[in-house]
């Protein structure tokens, strides 16, 4: 029991001095995460803060991602624009939904909107000295309208469109399309930014938005 409490106040002990030490002053913090990221079968820190800075939909929000090494953590890398502001999920309010990481991947999961609703998730692997978005996934539309699922393997180029229409009086016929679209360098440093990425798809001219 006493070796039980001693680890758990270790690790209480490590996350206090990894946030104490690199935490945006004012800000809290919104979750944190423990997995290995770069290879090195060591876990990395995940941490999520929701800043004291107003954005243009609400606060803005700073993901760290700290390494260990030689006992101390390091920042490996930093971005304000990974996670969306804190009410830019609409009428929803907060878009953020979880971050998770699985066989070395760093996962954000984010969703949004009213009636007309959203979701993204971005997928993200430590290579090339940061971290890259290397696929992104998302959703949108409005149950008895229609509904627009887009996959987007960066990696490949391969980019998959689905549009299942159940309104097809003013939406016309369900569409689908596979499209290989290579080149885009997508980061953490520059994943949402204010003006999204386009592309539009060359046989059904739908605009996919990034």
């Amino acid at each position: 029991m006493r070796k039980i409490v001693f680890l758990l106040s270790v690790a209480s002990s490590t996350l206090f001095f990894a946030q104490e030490q690199f935490q945006p002053a004012g800000s809290t913090l919104l979750e944190t995460i423990d997995g290995d990221l770069d290879g090195d079968n060591i876990p990395e820190k995940v941490m999520i803060y929701t800043t004291k800075d107003e954005g243009e939909l609400g606060k803005i929000r700073e993901i760290q991602i700290l390494k260990k090494s030689n006992g101390k953590w390091t920042l490996l890398e930093k971005s304000r624009n990974a996670v969306m502001e804190s009410s830019a999920g609409g009428m929803m309010g907060d878009p953020y939904q979880s971050t998770e990481i699985k066989k070395g991947i760093l996962i954000i999961i984010q969703a949004g909107g009213s009636s007309w609703k959203w979701d993204v998730t971005d997928k993200y692997r430590f290579q090339n000295g940061h971290f890259e978005l290397i696929g992104t996934s998302s959703s949108a539309g409005r149950p008895g309208d229609y509904w627009k699922d887009t996959d987007f393997n960066l990696s490949t180029g391969q980019l998959i469109f689905k549009k299942e229409v159940e309104n097809t009086a003013e939406y016309g016929k369900s569409l689908s399309e596979t499209y290989i679209h290579k080149g885009l360098k997508i980061d953490l440093q520059n994943r949402n930014q204010e003006k999204q990425r386009k592309i539009t798809l060359p046989k059904t001219k739908e605009e996919v938005y990034f």
